[in-house]
């Protein structure tokens, strides 16, 4: 299997060149739904430790669905096959420069969630336009056992979301491991208590989000994933369900461009502009850079041939 690894403010992105299960000639959302439903070891395998880390996620390259697109891809992390991935996306637009597949300028690749816009710009930057992304149902209070309740948006972005602000806990890396154990507790709480409407799915990404003493942050989050790791990165998907929130909140003007940081130091600019069904068309910008470039090994003969188990 030929991999090329890349990390996204820290954030690391496998990108699946060759080597994937055969998942037919569907569309992209039916190719998902076989890679979740009938190669969860194959998942483990790619991701999970020996052969990955801890917040790996991986990008499959399918064929594209759209004309003029450069390709289409499937992300999953080891617990979930997700319908798109902000930093995963600027690690593949680096990946594919570093391929000599694209270069500087505009691009579009096809994605679960949709089509999405990718520019190239120098020094590894990448600028990427997201899909509409939108506020479901604001200040949605729940009970958390153990903890009482909390009141949070729940938040598209190209995956879900359930965003609290303020953080009940200081966004420091110090508080990871507390942050963590909350926000699976809240994850859990919330699936339980709030049953998605049509249309809709489970929350599987929680955010704490908090300001920051810095004039030149915005805020600064903490993002569970949905294999209970956090987020290294400010977040893509996360980063515009949060653009939806301030742009219906009307805390946030069409075009301004504020910065996102991760609970790391990491840093994403996004701003959003009005989308055409009443959410918002995020733009986010941030650098990746290349790790490796590997053959992964499958020996039949290794006991962690599919990883080690989660």
């Amino acid at each position: 299997m030929h991999v090329i690894d890349s990390h996204t403010g820290g954030e690391p992105t496998r990108v699946i060149l060759s080597g994937g299960p055969d998942l037919g000639a569907g569309t992209i959302e039916e190719q998902a739904q076989i890679l979740a439903r009938d190669h969860g070891d194959w998942i483990n395998a790619v991701l999970a430790e020996p052969r990955g880390q801890p917040a790996m996620v991986a990008a499959l390259l399918v064929p594209p669905t759209s004309p003029g697109s450069v390709t289409g891809v499937i992300y999953f992390d080891p617990a979930a096959v997700i319908g798109m991935c902000g930093h995963g996306t600027i690690g593949l637009a680096v990946t594919l420069a570093h391929m000599g597949k694209i270069g500087l300028g505009a691009h579009t690749i096809d994605t679960r969630a949709g089509s999405v816009g990718i520019e190239l710009l120098a020094g590894n930057a990448v600028r990427v336009r997201n899909i509409e992304s939108r506020l479901i149902s604001p200040a949605f209070q729940i009970d958390v056992p153990g903890f009482g309740p909390v009141t949070g948006d729940v938040a598209y972005g190209g995956n879900w979301f359930y965003i609290i602000d303020p953080s009940p806990i200081a966004v420091e890396t110090k508080n990871i491991r507390a942050m963590t154990d909350l926000a699976v507790a809240i994850r859990e709480a919330i699936n339980g208590q709030r049953a998605p409407g049509p249309g809709e799915a489970m929350i599987d990404h929680v955010i704490f989000q908090h300001a920051v003493p810095d004039p030149s942050v915005h805020s600064r989050s903490f993002v569970l994933c949905p294999d209970d790791t956090y987020d290294r990165s400010p977040c893509g998907t996360g980063s515009s369900a949060r653009l939806a929130c301030l742009a219906a909140a009307g805390t946030l003007e069409p075009g301004k461009i504020i910065t996102h940081e991760s609970v790391i130091g990491s840093r994403f600019d996004v701003s959003y502009q009005p989308g055409p069904n009443g959410g918002v068309l995020p733009t986010l910008q941030g650098k990746a850079h290349i790790m490796s470039e590997a053959q992964l090994v499958f020996d039949p003969a290794d006991p962690f041939r599919t990883g080690v188990p989660l």
